[in-house]
């Protein structure tokens, strides 16, 4: 396996207004990818943040997914992304108060 987990996250925006995309803090991928990299956690044989098209799941909120496990989280603020890194990516925790 290239990466042990990779989180996407939903970036789309929808003509309407609607999507994760607009829902999102600003850019949670880059949020994702800088955090794993301050702790030397980023590339391969380690972890991936990458941005995705819809997901399917906007009712949600903004998502994103783990793999290989696929959970499926929401989150509201950077905090939420750091705890998703911190206890699902590198612990292996699913962080249940996320979780869809």
């Amino acid at each position: 396996m290239f990466y042990k987990k990779h989180i996407f996250f939903c970036t789309n925006k929808r003509d309407s207004g609607t999507g994760c995309g607009f829902l999102a803090i600003n850019d949670a991928r880059l949020v994702a990818k800088k955090y794993l990299q301050s702790m030397d956690m980023w590339g391969e044989g380690k972890y991936r943040a990458s941005s995705s098209g819809c997901l399917g799941r906007c009712v949600d909120g903004p998502t994103c997914v783990v793999y290989p496990d696929g959970v499926w989280y929401t989150y509201v603020d950077e905090s939420d992304i750091k705890e998703i890194v911190d206890k699902h990516l590198i612990n292996g925790e699913i962080v249940n108060r996320l979780q869809i």
